[in-house]
């Protein structure tokens, strides 16, 4: 979920953009998620600003039992739409980054994908209490230097992301993977085309 504010705020924002009938963001799941997932044994898998659920939907369909949440109600209709259509078991819920509770180690993973929000490094840290010891954490994100694609993205650039910058958010985790990379994205209607992004993979 990437994160361009306006003043009717982020969640009214939010809301307009996913009440159209299309999934924007399309209903396959990210590369680099569908990628990392396969190296891992199922287990409890937390997806947080998940938005309209491609990637929690296929995470339930590999064997995952799936909690996500978003700040967005239009979001959510959309992610139960299409859990119940792919029949998936999905715990969605309403909530922030900033507001959201779990109890400390309660997933075997979590991954962040396109989870731009304000408070990175806080958030961040929040999401790290949530990891079991041993678990995973997976992350792909727009680089600032996606700035100069148009591809989609925040265009604040302090909802982007250095890879210095995830890996002092992330210190306390053993870092697997670290790195920014140029790609092709083609996910919905918004995120298409060249992009510059941040891939994390780390283990508590």
């Amino acid at each position: 979920m990437s994160s361009e504010i306006k003043k009717t705020g982020p969640t009214d924002m939010w809301n307009q953009r996913y009440a159209q009938d299309d999934y924007v963001y399309g209903i396959q799941p990210n590369e680099f998620l569908k990628q990392e997932l396969s190296c891992l044994q199922p287990g409890k898998i937390l997806f947080p600003a998940e938005g309209e659920g491609r990637n929690a939907v296929f995470a339930g369909l590999q064997g995952w039992e799936v909690v996500a949440f978003d700040s967005s109600h239009e979001a959510m209709k959309k992610a139960v739409k299409l859990a119940q259509a792919k029949k998936v078991n999905l715990d969605y819920r309403i909530s922030t980054m900033e507001e959201v509770e779990f109890e400390e180690n309660s997933f075997d993973a979590i991954a962040l994908i396109y989870a731009h929000t304000g408070k990175r490094e806080l958030n961040h840290k929040r999401m790290i209490r949530f990891l079991k010891p041993g678990g995973t954490l997976i992350l792909e994100g727009f680089s600032k230097n996606q700035l100069a694609n148009n591809s989609g993205g925040p265009k604040d650039p302090s909802f982007l992301f250095t890879v210095e910058e995830l890996k002092n958010d992330f210190a306390s985790l053993k870092i697997l993977t670290a790195g920014e990379y140029e790609t092709e994205l083609n996910e919905g209607s918004l995120h298409v085309g060249k992009a510059s992004v941040v891939r994390i993979v780390a283990t508590r």
